[in-house]
């Protein structure tokens, strides 16, 4: 019968404490390691996207006071001056509020065109321009011809292309014809008038007819 194994010593408790926490201290360490991490992620802000420009506001950027404005052609001749007390230009439309305008527009064929208002709205070169309250504008006569007188309160004009529209009641005038209508398109290249709406006025032979 072979003898008896000996008997091992007995291990303090803290001993063996202090031995399975030296075991399991790299993993400790490590699961440690890695909640500072996620929680360094979780406190890190996100980097920011590129800056977005705020939407221009609807403000002038300069003011005009008893100003000229004039464009010119390809030519080098006076095309159209825009007159006024005060003018400001807002940024955002490329657009020119003007405070008691006169314009003065010059055709190809030499035919001038004189415009006024209590106030206009115009665009950045003077091609287009709308006329608010007391609106009057007069296409001057070429030699053989009446002037046409446009009386309104609102008339869009556009200057490139001759043309002139509303949508509120106008009063024409031709030689010594009166027309009223409640509203029109004028297209003087094609020599076309609309008159919209009820229409009602006195017609009198044009100069040409004459004797």
């Amino acid at each position: 019968m072979p003898p008896p194994l000996p008997r091992l010593p007995a291990v303090p408790i803290g001993h063996r404490l202090i031995t399975a926490t030296l075991a399991y201290l790299p993993m400790l360490v490590m699961a440690l390691l890695a909640l500072g991490s996620w929680w360094l992620v979780r406190m890190t802000p996100l980097p920011e996207g590129p800056a977005v420009a705020p939407p221009p506001r609807h403000e002038p950027d300069y003011t005009m006071r008893d100003f000229v404005v004039q464009r010119f052609g390809r030519d080098g001749s006076l095309r159209t001056q825009i007159e006024g007390d005060i003018a400001h230009h807002y940024p955002d439309t490329d657009t020119l509020e003007i405070e008691r305008p006169r314009i003065r527009s010059i055709g190809a064929n030499g035919r001038i065109t004189i415009a006024s208002a209590q106030r206009a709205l115009a665009n950045g070169d003077g091609s287009e321009v709308q006329l608010l309250h007391d609106a009057h504008v007069v296409r001057q006569a070429l030699p053989g011809e009446d002037p046409i007188d446009f009386r309104s309160d609102f008339l869009h004009v556009f200057v490139n292309f001759e043309r002139m529209r509303t949508h509120l009641p106008v009063r024409v005038t031709h030689g010594d014809s009166v027309v009223e209508a409640a509203g029109m398109a004028y297209d003087n290249l094609a020599r076309v008038i609309d008159l919209q709406g009820r229409v009602r006025g006195v017609f009198t032979s044009p100069r040409s007819a004459r004797p």
